[in-house]
Formats: structure tokens, sequence, C-alpha cells
């Protein structure tokens, strides 16, 4: 058996014996390695870096930082458990705990939730000791205490003691005189024989039946908190009655305070009003079958994709500017919303899944404008189903929230879509509760909302409230809670409120039944679950057609969604009137001059039309194609500036007789050429106004085609989400810290040898060069572990338990047991060198 497992034994054997711990250090020491990786796996902050041992583990635990942001984790009962060890002597009997949550009368679901309480404050380090002595640890206590300018939830003020301390004496003397106690010779016992009678119950029962009825009125106003409240200087006899008996404690000269003894004897005991033991369960709204809801979330998961991609086609020639500090213009944001037929914060909420899926992005250039990106055309290549994964993969786990666009940020300037300080780390873990919650409900079961936000403010009290440490009625993690139940059913992964089948899939969660999850993805990757979702919803999706019915009246009807290569053209050749379960596309001059402008001939509309209608190619429509067509390209536009080329110089003269063309500075240089004084787009969009149907061409002669999804934004990343504090540590990373912790922890507690000559406690050894060197040698020929002080290349200081296997050339190497792996030291940084004790070795 090495030293590796003797240290272990010895550190079992200390845990296991008859002394309680007297710190928290000495508390984790007898710990488990699974009950140290379940602390660090709860407290993730404590692993930056690894703590060198668990003594250091424990001062990190202790922080203020680290206390704060395991207290926002607790639920609401094990907040309240550690509100009323804060309230209660220190260390608290594991009974008096229970009577400060359960008061005199007892609780049953009390007594059942308390010890699951205990254990989990326990598990992350905040309490400690055995039952008998139970401690909150001293920075948990000092953020939960109740003082005057922290007040407590409780709403307890200060003991006797602390009201009473900066009191005279003689005033003392005169309260227990008062309330018909002894005078006692120091303040010290005066005070504490009045905190016996507060604690007392029968003797407090009788001294409050002699009190005036007005003066019980004064108490029950102050007995559930605030306790504190202002006086007069000659105050009401009621208040005089309790002031003089120390029911009522001065703090200052117009302000009394009701001392905690007194109020926990009139609230029978408990320190919380209202415990509650019991998570609110969600409560069914209504009941459909899951079928319904399946097909409900298919139908918008459905509008859902044709919604972004209107949003991203509207944007294929370059989309608005970015405002200079960010984002995008209100009028930007009213046009886009006026153009998908929807609301401004729903707009926001696409334009953010937009974002967020790496589709849309800015594209960096000094007039910075929004454009799709590169990545929006392979999203347009994949079938249906893997689009719409591909839209709430993302969404899950993004932390910028579209539900705070028109808010003020910290500085009180106004919070714009795509802009900055959108980000709130809660939102990727309230979504997956919000969705987990709905999954323990029964499949096709849609939930109260105000059940949901009941269990979420439960589970997390102090969490998300904006400039405050408390739970509110409008918490961000409430407000971001209530977004998400929208946003699911925008995207289909519920349906009539109800979770469906393929967001169960997402979740990695069972499809036949409800199931209870507290970590989202299960352990299976997510993409892999989002596949799975993709599998389930192209069923439930809508069949693309390859064809539309064309009417008389200039128009096409899309019976269902279109093939992509049938959805592109068309929508070059004709303009979206109306959409829904049927698509309304109308043909305009406009429309059929842009697909001639695209490179198509009226013969390839033509054929193009009577490929894909179900029915005849209407006559209108025949006669609309072939008049555009014979006046396209009958003029030319190219740059000089710009000039206008025609065989036909009548054309050109009828131009420059006609006023309007004025602002375009036109002027004829030859019989079948003007020259411009404006750009060749002006100049296009100038002569269409009036009528013609031009066409660019090239300096060479030959005509440009344009593509309306000719812009793209440069590759871009997908923004990152902003993390929610260190990540949590995979079972790799958990062994490993753990394992380094107890090898720290055993150098730093091996008993040495005491050296000859004394040497100051808590320093490291110091030997001379000769005594290290031999006293190595030694150890490597016996095969024994020494004690060592060694300073590196930095100059940081250490202790090390180390068993030497070889020394020459300046260096020992030997198995450091506090790295737990073999290493070489320089012998002339080694301080000095000590051997174990015999009961170490």
């Amino acid at each position: 058996m090495g030293i590796g497992e003797l240290d272990r034994e010895a550190h079992v054997a200390e845990a296991s014996g008859a002394a309680a711990p007297r710190t928290l250090a000495e508390a984790l020491r007898a710990r488990a390695d699974d009950g140290l990786a379940a602390l660090l796996r709860a407290r993730p902050d404590l692993l930056g870096p690894v703590p060198n041992d668990l003594t250091q583990l424990a001062t990190r635990a202790g922080t203020r930082g680290s206390v704060i942001r395991a207290i926002e984790r607790l639920d609401r009962f094990a907040l309240q458990t550690a509100e009323a060890l804060a309230v209660g002597p220190d260390p608290t009997p594991y009974p008096v705990l229970l009577g400060l949550l359960a008061g005199d009368e007892g609780d049953p679901e009390i007594e059942a939730a308390l010890p699951g309480a205990v254990a989990l404050l326990r598990e992350q380090a905040l309490v400690w000791g055995e039952d008998e002595r139970l401690r909150l640890v001293r920075t948990a206590r000092e953020l939960l205490a109740p003082s005057a300018q922290h007040p407590s939830p409780t709403g307890l003020g200060p003991t006797v003691a602390e009201a009473t301390s900066g009191m005279s004496p003689g005033r003392v003397q005169e309260i227990i005189a008062a309330a018909g106690l002894t005078s006692t010779h120091d303040a010290v016992s005066a005070v504490a024989v009045l905190t016996e009678l507060f604690t007392d119950r029968t003797r407090m029962g009788e001294l409050l039946d002699t009190a005036p009825p007005e003066a019980l009125a004064v108490l029950d106003r102050l007995v559930w908190g605030p306790p504190y409240g202002e006086v007069t200087a000659n105050p009401a006899p009621p208040v005089r009655w309790l002031r003089d008996r120390g029911l009522l404690l001065p703090v200052s000269a117009r302000t009394m305070v009701l001392p905690r003894e007194v109020a926990l004897h009139l609230r029978g005991g408990r320190a919380h009003r209202a415990p509650e033991p019991v998570a609110p369960e969600p409560v069914v709204r209504r009941d459909y079958r899951p079928q319904v809801v399946d097909s409900a979330a298919a139908g918008q998961a459905y509008v859902a994709l044709a919604t972004v991609e209107e949003l991203l086609k509207a944007w294929d020639r370059g989309g608005p500017p970015v405002l200079r500090a960010g984002g995008l213009a209100v009028r930007d944001l009213k046009r886009i919303a006026a153009a998908l037929d929807v609301s401004e914060q729903i707009a926001c909420f696409w334009l953010e899944l937009g974002y967020a899926a790496g589709l849309l992005a800015s594209d960096g250039e000094a007039d910075e404008r929004y454009a799709p990106t590169p990545a929006y055309d392979d999203w347009l290549d994949l079938p249906p189903a893997e689009r719409w994964a591909r839209l709430v993969t993302p969404w899950l786990g993004a932390t910028r929230t579209s539900g705070l666009v028109g808010g003020q940020d910290a500085k009180g300037r106004t919070l714009s879509a795509l802009g900055p300080d959108l980000d709130r780390s809660a939102a990727p873990e309230v979504r997956h509760r919000v969705l987990f919650l709905l999954a323990t409900l029964p499949p096709g079961a849609a939930a109260d909302p105000e059940s949901l936000l009941a269990r979420l403010r439960w589970e997390r009290p102090l969490r998300g409230a904006e400039g405050s440490a408390t739970a509110g009625a409008a918490t961000v993690r409430s407000r971001i809670a209530s977004w998400t139940l929208e946003e699911a059913e925008l995207l289909g992964l519920t349906g009539r409120g109800a979770l469906s089948g393929p967001a169960r899939a997402l979740l990695n969660l069972p499809l036949a039944e409800a199931a209870t999850a507290a970590e989202p993805g299960g352990g299976v990757e997510l993409s892999v679950a989002a596949t799975r979702a993709a599998t389930l919803l192209a069923p439930l999706l809508p069949e693309a057609v390859d064809h539309v019915l064309l009417q008389a009246d200039l128009t096409a009807v899309a019976p269902g969604p279109l093939r992509r290569p049938l959805a592109d053209a068309l929508g070059v050749l004709a303009d979206v009137e109306s959409k829904g379960g049927a698509t309304v596309y109308r043909f305009t001059p406009g429309s059929v001059r842009r697909a001639l402008d695209s490179g198509r001939t009226a013969s390839d509309l033509h054929d193009f039309l009577t490929q894909h209608s179900r029915t005849p190619v209407p006559q209108p429509l025949a006669y609309l194609i072939d008049d555009v067509a014979r006046r396209h390209g009958h003029l030319k536009v190219g740059a000089a500036s710009a000039y206008v080329r025609c065989d036909d110089d009548t054309v050109l003269g009828e131009i420059l007789a006609d006023r309007r063309s004025q602002p375009l500075g036109l002027r004829r240089l030859a019989p079948t050429v003007l020259a411009a004084q404006t750009d060749p787009v002006s100049l296009l969009d100038g002569l269409r106004s009036m009528g013609y149907a031009p066409a660019a061409e090239s300096a060479e002669g030959d005509v440009l085609i344009a593509r309306a999804d000719a812009y793209r934004t440069p590759d871009r990343t997908a923004p990152v989400p902003v993390p929610d504090g260190p990540p949590s540590p995979d079972g790799t990373l958990l062994t490993a810290a753990v394992k380094a912790i107890r090898a720290g922890d055993r150098a730093a507690t091996a008993v040495r040898k005491e050296p000859a000559t004394p040497s100051t406690a808590g320093t490291l050894p110091r030997t001379s060069a000769a005594e290290t060197l031999a006293t190595v040698q030694a150890a490597a020929m016996t095969g024994s572990a020494v004690w060592i002080g060694y300073v590196n290349a930095e100059g940081a200081a250490s202790q090390r338990v180390i068993a030497p296997v070889r020394v020459e050339g300046g260096f020992v190497t030997g198995y450091d047991h506090t790295a737990d792996e073999v290493r070489t030291y320089p012998l002339h940084r080694i301080t000095g060198v000590a051997e174990l004790a015999d009961d170490q070795v």
C-alpha cells in the first residue's frame, strides 16, 4: 500500500471519528469524493482556478461573491431555511430550526421537507456541522440576518442583546424592574434575564395578559414586519407601556423596534409568515388530443419558416442601415413590421431569431447596413423540418431577449432591435425550465401561465429582479418566462399552449408520457435531439407543390408551399399579394420587367407558366408579358456618367421633349445616344418612372443581368450567448479537480518531524543545501516520502509532499503527491526539506 492510500485511510478515519468538525474546512475534509464533486458541480465558480487544498476551497466558498451566487440559486424553501438559521442561535440545533419554520403547532409538510433543504444547504457548503450544531457560513449569516439597513424577508428585528447594546446599564435595570424581574449586578446579566423572560412562553403570556388592548394592537402591527416604528418625543400610553417593559426598544430618538424574541413569541415561534415547503405544481388550463396539438404546432412552424424567409428576402438587395449606436432604427422596424403584417414586438422577435441563427448580420462596410449572410442561402436549401430545427436550436440557447426592445437601459437609452444590451444571461435557463415544466403535464395538456410563473418564482425567488435583490411582480425572470410562452407558440414548439411531440424530442424527453427533467438535453447532444425533432416534424408539415393556378385577373394561386426553384422563380416574376393557406401572387408590368432584367426572355416566361400552371395561361397575362418584353431593352443605359442608347432616334427625341426628363440632365451626343448628368441607377429609375423599360448594359455593351439575391454580407458567425457564470463542469473535470484538491490537502496537512532547530510555525522548511541533498538522496534510497518547500520561477512558494526516485545533475525527480504525478524539481529552488512523521509514512 502506497502513501496515497495510507493518507486517504487516515482522512477517512479522522472523518469517521466522534469529534464534530470545528470549521467548514474540516467539514469538507470529512466528505467523500462524491460530496466534494456535488459541491463543485453546484457551485462551479469555486473551480476557477482549482483550489490548492480543502482549506482554500472552504475559504473561497465563504467569499461574499460566491455566497451571493449560491444563495440566488436556492429555491424558496431552502432560502427560507437559510433565513431561519440566520435569525436563530449560532449554532442552531435541528429541533430549534424546525420550530422556527413549523412553529409551535408543527407542520407535517415542513417536517417532511426540512431534511432535504438542510441537505441541500450542506451540499452547497452554505451550512456545515452536525444536526446538533448547524452553522450557517458567516458570510451567509451577514447577508441574511436582519438589520435596519437590510431588512430580512422574515420581518424580524434585532435580538434583545443587539437592541440594548448601546443602552445604559441603569436603563436596562429599569426595564427588568418594570417587567417584574429581579435587578442584577450588571447589564450583561440583566439582558440575559430579559431574554430568558421573552423566550419563556408561559411567563411571556402572563406579561402580555396584563397589557392594555391598545398596546397589543401596536404589537399586532409590528409582529410580521417591518419591526420598526416611529414615535413622538412624548409617546402615547400604550407605546410607553411597551417601552417601559422592553417589549419595544429604542434604536434612535424617534424609532422603536420590536425585539426578535418578542416577535417570535407572538408568531407562535414561526420565522416566516408563510413557509412554502412544497413547490407549486403547474395547473392544467385545458386538455387537447396530442394529434391536435402537433398539427397546430406544425402549422405554426410552417408560418415561422415562411416569415423568416419573407423577412430576409425583403433585404436581399441590402437591408436598412445600422444606427451609429448599433441596432435598427424605429422607422425601419415599423416598415418591416408592416411588410410582415405583425406587431413591432413580434417583428423584433423574428429579427433577433434570424440574427441568433446566423442568417442575418451587418455587412461591416463603411455605410454599414443589414443583409442576409451566406448561411441564409445554405439554410434555404435544407428541407423545411431541418430549417425549423436550425431556428429553434439557437433560440433555446440565445441570451439576446427581443422582449426588451423599446425599454431603456441603465443610462436611460432606448433599446433597439439588433442593438446592444439585449443579452440576459438567465434567458436560456428560463426557456428550458418553462418547456420542461410544460413537459411535466400529460401530452396535450395546456398549462395555466400564472401557475408556471408561480413555480418559477418558487424555484429562484432571488433571481432576475431589476435593481433589487427581492422578487417582484415584474422580475426579468418572470418576463422572460412570459415571452418564452409566446415565442414557443410562434415557433411551433407548442400548439394551443401544450408542448408538441417534436418539442419533446428536441428536449430529449419521452414522447409517450410526461417527464420531469432538471437539465436541458438530458445528456444527449443538442444536434442529435434536433435531428430527432426534425424527423418527427417532417410528416406534419404541408407537402410542397410544384404548380400554381393562373387566373384571368393577372393573379396566380399557390395551393400550398411551393418547391424551392418554383417559389424563387415566381417570386421574381410576380409580387405576393396575400398569404395564408394559399398564397396569391399578382403579375404587374414592374414584376414582369424584373423577370426580364434577371435574364429571362418572353418565350422563357411563357414556357415557365405553361409548365407550372394547372390552368391555361390567361390571355391578359400573355399580352402583359409580350407588351413589356417588346419595350424592354429598347433603350440602353450605360456609364458615361451615364448614357441612353437607342436605335430609334425618334424615341430619344420624345425623351428629350418630355419635361419629366429635365432632372436627368440629358443631352444628345449622337442621333442614337443621349448623355446624362446622373448615375446609371438613377437614370434607370427616372426612365422607368416615365413609363419606359430600359435595360442596363456594361461598358462593353453587354446587357447587365440584375439578380434579386445579389447582395450578401461576408461570412458571419452567430452571436455568442453571454454565459450566466462559469459553465457547469463535466465529469472528467470534476474527477480531476477532486483528485487535485485531495492531493493538495494531503500535502498541506501532512505532519512532519520537528527540525533540530526551532522554526517559525507556518513557514516553509529551511535547510542548508547539503542537508537538503542528503535528505532527498536518503529518501530516494529508502523509497520514503518527504515534505519540501518549493519556490517556482515566478517566485510563488508552495508546500509539497514528494517521494524521490532519482537525484542527479542538481535535480530531484519523484512522485509529487500534491500534483499526483511524477515531476522534476531543481534542487536550488527547494527551500528546505523535512521528514514526515512516522504515522504519515
